[in-house]
């Protein structure tokens, strides 16, 4: 499976996943023209379309697409997602003959109640759950509903590439080495994002083993994280110590 990011909007990528007969998936079109504009470009076939959460800046080229292509939709069991043909749970499976792909859903509330994503064929379609080196902000669930998410996230193969919704890779960095200064896992990562954003290519996608390296969200049993935490009046348990951080990360500026 070929794995594109097609940057979208201010700072969006929606995400174009294809195999070597044209056959093509795409997920969380926030509009529909870069979508377009990449099918006629490579030659392929629209098969399918994935959205992990309602936000318009996800799904609002979907409906667009699918008037011009007539394929189903797979989406959270959300009335706010009115375009869905397939409506998702936890624990369900997307399968699909073109491209061939099977899909595991995981209900990750959090960033919102009903937000899924989507590992499988090689990659972790997480939507705004998941950001390199950072996580979503908290607009409808609890820190303890998201850490969940993020804890059960971690739990998937390392090997995923992990393919979130936004080029936010730098400035999460810059926050995740305000945690843990030292982690030279983390200082490799920053340096990598610079010289990637420098030649004006996308962060991302990233393995999931490196963002358990190097993500502070996915690391709040780290002793340098717990530390931080220490240091920054958090209590002593993983919950109070991940709202800290989402915390801190949400007023931070450098």
């Amino acid at each position: 499976m070929h794995v594109v990011p097609l940057p979208a909007l201010a700072d969006n990528y929606i995400w174009l996943l294809h195999d070597d007969n044209g056959d093509a998936i795409v997920v969380d079109p926030g509009e529909a023209a870069p979508v377009e504009t990449a099918l006629r470009a490579r030659q392929l076939k629209l098969c399918a379309i994935l959205l992990t959460h309602h936000h318009n800046d996800h799904i609002g080229g979907a409906e667009a697409l699918r008037e011009t292509y007539d394929v189903p939709v797979y989406a959270p069991d959300d009335a706010r997602i009115a375009i869905a043909t397939h409506r998702l749970q936890d624990g369900d499976s997307v399968v699909l003959a073109q491209p061939f792909a099977r899909f595991q859903v995981m209900a990750v509330p959090g960033h919102t109640l009903s937000h899924i994503v989507y590992a499988g064929a090689g990659v972790l379609l997480c939507g705004d759950t998941l950001f390199s080196l950072g996580c979503g902000r908290l607009f409808e669930g609890t820190p303890a509903q998201m850490l969940s998410s993020l804890q059960r996230i971690a739990s998937l193969p390392g090997d995923l590439l992990v393919c979130c919704g936004h080029e936010y890779t730098a400035a999460n960095g810059r926050f995740a080495q305000s945690v843990e200064p030292d982690n030279l896992a983390l200082q490799r990562r920053v340096d990598e994002v610079a010289r990637l954003r420098a030649q004006q290519q996308p962060s991302v996608p990233a393995p999931l083993s490196s963002e358990l390296a190097c993500n502070p969200f996915l690391r709040v049993d780290s002793d340098s994280v717990i530390d931080w935490c220490n240091r920054h009046g958090a209590a002593n348990d993983p919950v109070a110590r991940f709202a800290a951080l989402r915390s801190a990360k949400d007023t931070f500026r450098a």
